[in-house]
């Protein structure tokens, strides 16, 4: 299914106009008798670009995948570990996922991963088949692990991100209204975009635009990247 988003939308109504899409994607597998698993996203859209999420798409898209026997699964690999100035990206987003995965962050560097899913749900897979595998519970992983989580608590790091993170994002849009190449600013906590577009009307991605701001920032010892639908997004974390 597209991505929820209002930028590019053109219509007078985004949160039904998605859901209806959901709908008929759900709807396809019922009719080729295709078991239905869920919904996997990323609580913030990052890599589409951090869009702005209709109101009520969310609650009601979960909604909509419950009642078709699905699960709903976030991936926190970007997102998580307080990046949005909160533990988890679905915390912003208002949901409750029925399973989590979490990699990157949460080993600053060293290899680590991890998935996790209510007392039931575990149960209910554990009655039906076993989970094995040769790489779990390494000491060093796991120390690792628990530096990163006294980091960002005896450091403040969530009460960082937010103050610093809301600073910064005030400051990008006072930047936008200077230059029209500045479609869009948007973000939460410290994980934020910029849509680089050629002007304010046409909303035209510029790509080579936005990869040439990547460079030179590059060049200037600053490590952001491409994101978004046309890769003209600015992302900053």
């Amino acid at each position: 299914v597209s991505f929820p988003e209002t930028y590019r939308f053109v219509g007078n109504d985004a949160c039904s106009h998605y859901l209806e899409e959901l709908d008929r994607t759900i709807d396809s597998f019922r009719k080729d008798d295709i078991p239905f698993a869920g919904m996997l996203i990323c609580p913030i859209f990052a890599n589409e670009g951090l869009p702005n999420v209709p109101d009520g798409y969310l609650p009601r898209a979960i909604e909509m995948v419950h009642d078709a026997g699905g699960l709903l699964i976030c991936d926190e690999v970007q997102s998580g570990l307080c990046r949005t100035g909160k533990w988890w990206g679905y915390q912003d987003m208002g949901v409750q996922p029925d399973i989590v995965t979490m990699g990157k962050p949460i080993g600053a560097g060293v290899p680590l991963a991890g998935v996790a899913a209510s007392q039931e749900l575990v149960e209910q897979f554990r009655s039906e088949t076993r989970y094995f595998n040769t790489f779990a519970s390494s000491p060093l992983q796991a120390a690792a692990g628990n530096a990163v989580l006294d980091v960002i608590e005896n450091e403040d790091i969530q009460e960082s991100v937010q103050a610093v993170g809301a600073k910064f994002l005030e400051q990008l849009k006072q930047v936008q209204q200077e230059f029209e190449q500045i479609g869009d600013v948007r973000g939460i906590g410290l994980f934020i975009g910029m849509e680089w577009v050629t002007d304010w009307t046409s909303k035209e991605p510029d790509v080579e635009g936005a990869r040439r701001i990547v460079d030179a920032l590059k060049d200037k010892g600053f490590l952001i990247s491409n994101a978004g639908a046309y890769s003209n997004m600015l992302k900053i974390r």
